[in-house]
């Protein structure tokens, strides 16, 4: 097996993250890095005590909002939302870093990493978010979509150890 470089490791991570996702309509999982290190990670869903919308239905879905529009109408919170919180409840300093992404961020995600210092963002799938794309321009944060292949090892007697 070839060792990943780092992104090919981190949007791995990012992908694995978004498992955790309680949104009907899209995975997303995202993690903070720096120096090499995972500082944060978040995954979209409602806020902690509030019900799933996998158990309640998606208020988006049941009003025909489209993807992109209208996100102040959802009970969930964006999985770079979510990793900059956790940042925060924790203290620690993200300044600089790289936020990882499996889908590009929208533009009230982008606000939010522009004024946390984030310098890059690495994103897998598209987002209908043009004025996201500009905002991360304009502050002059590298934007970069990820198009390789995540690396899941091989486990073919189940141990999850190379044979």
């Amino acid at each position: 097996m070839v060792r990943p470089d780092w992104d090919v490791y981190f949007m791995t991570v990012a992908m694995v993250v978004s498992t955790r996702s309680t949104c009907l309509r899209r995975k997303v999982g995202a993690l903070i890095v720096k120096d090499h290190r995972i500082l944060a990670t978040g995954y979209n869903g409602v806020p902690s005590g509030l019900q799933h919308c996998l158990d309640i239905g998606c208020l988006r879905e049941i009003q025909g909002i489209k993807s992109g529009e209208r996100h102040e109408l959802c009970r969930g919170l964006h999985a770079e939302q979510n990793a900059l919180l956790q940042a925060a409840v924790y203290g620690v300093g993200i300044a600089g870093a790289t936020l990882y992404a499996t889908h590009q961020p929208c533009v009230l995600c982008a606000k939010m990493i522009v004024q946390a210092g984030i310098t890059r963002v690495v994103f897998g799938g598209p987002y209908p978010d043009d004025l996201a794309r500009a905002i991360l321009e304009e502050a002059g944060i590298k934007l970069e979509r990820f198009t390789r292949e995540p690396c899941f090892p091989e486990r073919g007697d189940g141990s999850g150890r190379q044979a």
